[in-house]
């Protein structure tokens, strides 16, 4: 971690985040509920096919990210698709966007704090340990807990965010090694569900593995903390999808060669799903322990770091700009962030925890999700008209081929959503834009001031930064072919 340093033309953020936590914040707020929840009951309706649906994924998932890397290596400022869409689309796109962003990382944390729960249990029953309070009071007590880490300091929540995805990695990794004993190796698996392979199906599976790339921009929503964001935030965000289908296929792969083919449709419903793998394929003991320790201490301790984080930075934003209630735009004296935000925040976030459904959750969240990244495709373009001077240290490649299809394509996918669930999204989006109306009343439509870039690295530092991203590369690549080989190869048996 580097030295922060404050910048001068903001209010107060600090830049302290280089690649690597600009890489594991992003990674880490996708890695976690959707992958150990609904993105795994995917495996008991797909079984082997589940790979496709999460390559299908991947696909939709990298052009938008081609879209943020130009946005936000242009406009690296705290707020992310806010920004973009008021400056592209105008002010009350930029607030639906902003708003349906709070919603679905709000959402995303809710869900998190539940599935540790579920794994906690799941953790402590192993041992032998009966958890005394119910799901619900400890995914309370642990949002909490990463609130006061959140009001603590950016430069901690990085620190913190590499810990915590790093433990993650190397469990899984020695999580695997343990289960290749276990791992089964001969007939064929035929796929649980048979319907899920119609094209309606296969679609309501993508969007349920999707749910596990979505937040792919989530380093946007702290531009204003990245040191050299013009380099650092586009290369974050080319190889975060790669790395997120590596994570995702690594660990379908071991559910699928581990649980018996018989077995697999039990999954479809289960609320741990990588916890009942295990108990169905009889494997318990120590890679049971391990499994839960490293999903709940380092995948979803990682969701939940970034997930309290980011959508606070876009609520301070958005009072900043006068589009919320100006108390959310003050920061701490101290640690300089948003603990106002962070307070509402955390509020919203209990609010979703009593529902006690990730499954609802995750159809909240998708529709929210799904709608902003449709305001910010379209936002790219709207930039690219308007403000066609705007230095871009970074240009997307056929915008204007890429952004429709892109768009087309999210808006199919949110047809597929709990129609209760879109309800509830579209209610939430009419109460944003009435908050809106109500503090912009009587205030005029400046045009929104842009503050200069900050200055880019000097030679030495561009050469380390390179040297960094390279290695990154080539170990993201890697992973993500080996992983699609051996999903592959189990497909193919």
């Amino acid at each position: 971690m580097q030295n922060c340093k404050s910048d001068p033309a903001q209010a107060g953020l600090k830049r302290c985040l280089g690649l690597r936590e600009t890489i594991t914040l992003t990674v880490g707020t996708v890695i976690g509920v959707g992958l150990f929840t609904v993105g795994a009951n995917v495996v008991g309706m797909l079984g082997p096919a589940t790979i496709l649906a999460t390559l299908a994924a991947m696909l939709v998932s990298i052009y938008p990210a081609l879209l943020y890397a130009e946005m936000g290596a242009a406009l690296p400022f705290s707020g992310g698709t806010y920004q973009y869409a008021s400056l592209g689309l105008g002010r009350p796109f930029g607030m639906l966007a902003g708003w349906n962003f709070i919603i679905s990382m709000v959402s995303v944390a809710s869900g998190e704090a539940l599935a540790f729960s579920f794994y906690l249990r799941t953790l402590l029953g192993a041992l032998g340990i009966e958890l005394p309070l119910s799901d619900r009071w400890v995914a309370c007590i642990t949002l909490v807990v990463f609130l006061l880490l959140a009001v603590r300091g950016v430069e901690m929540t990085g620190r913190l965010q590499n810990g915590f995805l790093f433990f993650f990695w190397e469990v899984a990794a020695v999580w695997v090694l343990s289960l290749l004993p276990s791992l089964t190796g001969g007939g064929p698996v035929a796929v649980p569900d048979p319907s899920s392979l119609t094209p309606s199906g296969f679609l309501g599976c993508v969007c349920l593995i999707w749910w596990c790339f979505a937040g792919f921009e989530t380093c946007c929503a702290m531009g204003e903390e990245i040191r050299y964001p013009q380099k650092n935030l586009p290369r974050a965000l080319f190889l975060a999808p790669f790395l997120v289908f590596a994570v995702n296929g690594l660990f379908q792969w071991a559910l699928v060669a581990l649980v018996p083919g018989d077995a697999l449709g039990q999954l479809a419903t289960a609320a741990a799903p990588y916890a009942e793998g295990m108990r169905l394929a009889g494997v318990v003991g120590f890679p049971l322990v391990l499994l839960c320790a490293g999903i709940a201490f380092g995948g979803d301790f990682s969701t939940l770091n970034a997930g309290v984080s980011a959508p606070a930075r876009y609520l301070y934003t958005m009072a900043r700009d006068g589009a919320a209630p100006a108390v959310f735009g003050r920061l701490h004296p101290r640690w300089h962030t948003p603990a106002a935000a962070v307070a509402v925040i955390g509020g919203l976030m209990v609010l979703l925890v009593g529902t006690g459904s990730i499954a609802y959750i995750a159809s909240l969240s998708l529709f929210a999700t799904l709608f902003y990244y449709v305001i910010g495709i379209a936002a790219a373009c709207g930039l690219r008209l308007h403000k066609p001077d705007l230095t871009r240290p970074y240009r997307a490649p056929l915008l204007w081929v890429g952004a429709p299809v892109s768009i087309l394509i999210y808006l199919v996918m949110m047809t597929q959503l709990d129609p209760f669930a879109a309800l509830a999204g579209a209610a939430w989006s009419a109460l944003g834009l009435l908050l809106y109306a109500l503090c912009r009343r009587g205030k005029r439509g400046a045009e929104i001031a842009l503050p200069p870039l900050p200055p880019p690295p000097g030679p030495e530092e561009s050469r380390k930064m390179d040297r960094s991203f390279r290695r990154w590369a080539w170990v993201v690549a890697a992973a993500a072919l080996l992983v699609l080989g051996l999903n592959l190869a189990l497909l193919a048996r």
